[in-house]
């Protein structure tokens, strides 16, 4: 990759030409359940908004999620009124399963999709597709809990939310602020890996979907939106909570065993500007400096407190000795996973044999600090050795960062012993039937077929080719859980 650009030597940054009309760049999904009293104004006033400031060729998806009233007829005809609607029938319910779906089979560079009560104001449509149509983002998320966001709804649901988006950040680290509003889009090129790892097919899909595009590394963009609740909403609130903390509950185990193959999302090497060679700039230095501190800081105190416990039996050089000796092998486990990115067991024993070098180096410090202690006071108070051995641990934990990066973790894959896997070599444990994600890359809409969907072959084609043909549609037996709108 080349290095020595230099300024003015990079192209400006150009918008998708609009001219090419009869190819749709973005693909809204509008999932619904029994909705044939809103779907009709709902697709109308989209369209024209679409129309009238989306300045690219677009499509809108009616994703017919089992509904057994009239709504299949209604998505039929406006699809036969609207050349840019079509409708798209699923026998089972789930939001969820409806976006996989529909996603899936989209032809377009950008999918987005939002609820049919139109609860978010659509001028932040445009923003939240943008960073995706020009490549800057992988996914785009509207936020209600945004500080710039206007929003109108009850207290109830404000605490709710706004108490679930706190539980996701507590217990699976979650960045995003709200990871309920429907108003989403993703790229195609990113939904075709990221959606076969994302399980559930209900409400908690979102929520899925952010946790593992972030946990892997995708960039979300979040638009405040304005947002207005919906008064007729039937969600059961209590049902699809307790749904998402077993989602949540599910994710989160999978996350810290390590079951989910995030590698697969993974992009090049050198799509991100962190992995570009720039001279006298050590890569990884700033975050490795960061995770050996943090890691550092808990040693020190696990080592204090067990040469306090091992003081009240033995001598001061021996309750150092073994102290610093258990505080080492956690040490140097930690730092291996957390400050250097070493996964798997490839070299743990030898990172461990060469851990135990560093500390006795760090031994040989501290331990003299004792004996030079001892030999200036005689019998000194146990505070000050504390403090002593404090300050020797301080020159020690500088020396064996040096150590750790140069010589225990070198930088043979050029981020500080951090091995990135590709497509040939995949981490272990997993297997790679997915490939990874290209390079960001402006798509054209050239590079898709003016067909907007290609045939999956565990579903059905799309429902206007059969509504057609008969006057009505068959009765659906009804799912128990309850349906879709906007929470």
């Amino acid at each position: 990759m080349r290095t020595d650009s230099s300024p003015g030597t990079l192209p400006a940054r150009e918008h998708l030409p609009a001219t090419d009309a009869g190819t749709p760049v973005l693909d809204v999904v509008i999932p619904v359940y029994n909705e044939e009293k809103d779907l009709q104004p709902c697709v109308r006033r989209l369209h024209e908004h679409l129309t009238r400031t989306f300045p690219y060729a677009f499509r809108i998806t009616i994703a017919d999620n089992a509904s057994t009233d009239r709504t299949p007829l209604v998505a039929a005809r406006l699809a036969a009124e609207i050349p840019e609607v079509g409708t798209f029938r699923l026998e089972q319910k789930g939001r969820g399963r409806a976006l996989r779906t529909v996603w899936s089979a989209s032809r377009a560079p950008v999918l987005a999709y939002m609820d049919v009560d139109l609860s978010t104001d659509l001028n932040a449509l445009l923003p939240l597709v943008a960073p995706l149509i020009s490549g800057h983002s992988d996914l785009a998320i509207g936020s209600r809990l945004a500080r710039d966001s206007r929003v109108v709804r009850g207290p109830k649901r404000e605490f709710i939310s706004r108490a679930y988006n706190l539980i996701l950040r507590g217990s699976l680290q979650a960045r995003f602020s709200d990871a309920q509003c429907g108003f989403k889009a993703i790229r195609r090129d990113v939904a075709q890996v990221l959606l076969p790892l994302v399980e559930d097919t209900g409400w908690f899909f979102d929520t899925e979907m952010l946790v593992l595009a972030e946990r892997a590394g995708l960039r979300i963009h979040e638009v405040p939106v304005d947002w207005v609740d919906d008064p007729d909403s039937t969600v059961h609130i209590v049902r699809t909570a307790t749904d998402d903390l077993r989602g949540v509950w599910r994710v989160g185990r999978a996350l810290a065993t390590g079951s989910l193959p995030l590698d697969r999302l993974a992009r090049p090497f050198g799509d991100d500007p962190r992995d570009r060679e720039l001279p006298d700039v050590p890569k990884g230095l700033a975050r490795q400096l960061v995770g050996f501190c943090v890691v550092g800081g808990l040693s020190t105190l696990f080592y204090l407190a067990l040469y306090s416990a091992f003081r009240q039996f033995t001598g001061s050089q021996i309750a150092n000795a073994l102290a610093l000796l258990v505080s080492a092998v956690a040490n140097t486990a930690a730092n291996r996973r957390l400050t250097f990115g070493v996964r798997g067991r490839g070299g743990a024993v030898r990172h461990q044999a060469q851990g135990l070098v560093v500390f006795g180096i760090g031994l040989a410090l501290t331990s003299g600090s004792l004996a030079a202690l001892s030999a200036a006071t005689g019998s000194p108070a146990h505070s000050t050795e504390l403090a002593v051995l404090i300050a020797a641990n301080l020159a020690a934990t500088v020396l064996r960062f040096l150590l750790f990066r140069a010589w225990v973790f070198p930088d043979r894959d050029g981020v500080g012993g951090t091995s990135t896997p590709t497509a040939a070599t995949p981490a272990h444990g997993t297997t790679a039937p997915y490939a990874p994600l290209p390079q960001r890359r402006v798509p054209t809409p050239q590079a898709y077929e003016q067909q907007p969907y290609e045939q999956q072959p565990h579903e059905q084609q799309p429902y206007e080719q059969q509504v057609h043909s008969r006057q009505g549609c068959e009765p659906v037996r009804p799912h128990h859980n309850d349906p879709g709108d906007s929470r």
